[in-house]
């Protein structure tokens, strides 16, 4: 990705931006900062990115990080979000984010 883009700036900016009990997905997140369809990339900034809230950020499905559940889940608990297993509550049949 090229530091010159300015998406990395506007991914920091979007996630940055959710409050405690947001939830936005990784595509959502993608859309807001100009590339619709980018949310892999979305979901690589955020895997390198400190000081971001980046556990209020899921997949389309509502899927938690693969390998940190466990830390993802008790983050949004922590902040009033429902989490069932390895989904947020009410976000596992959601398409298209």
């Amino acid at each position: 990705m090229r530091s010159g883009s300015g998406f990395r700036e506007r991914v920091e900016a979007a996630v940055a931006g959710l409050e405690a009990g947001d939830v936005a997905t990784y595509g959502e997140i993608a859309a807001q900062a100009g590339r619709p369809g980018a949310a892999r990339a979305v979901g690589n900034l955020l895997a390198g990115s400190a000081g971001l809230p980046w556990w209020r950020v899921v997949t389309a499905t509502g899927r938690l990080v693969p390998g940190i559940e466990a830390e993802h889940a008790a983050r949004l608990a922590a902040e009033g979000v429902a989490v069932e297993g390895d989904h947020v509550a009410g976000l596992r049949r959601r398409r298209g984010g």
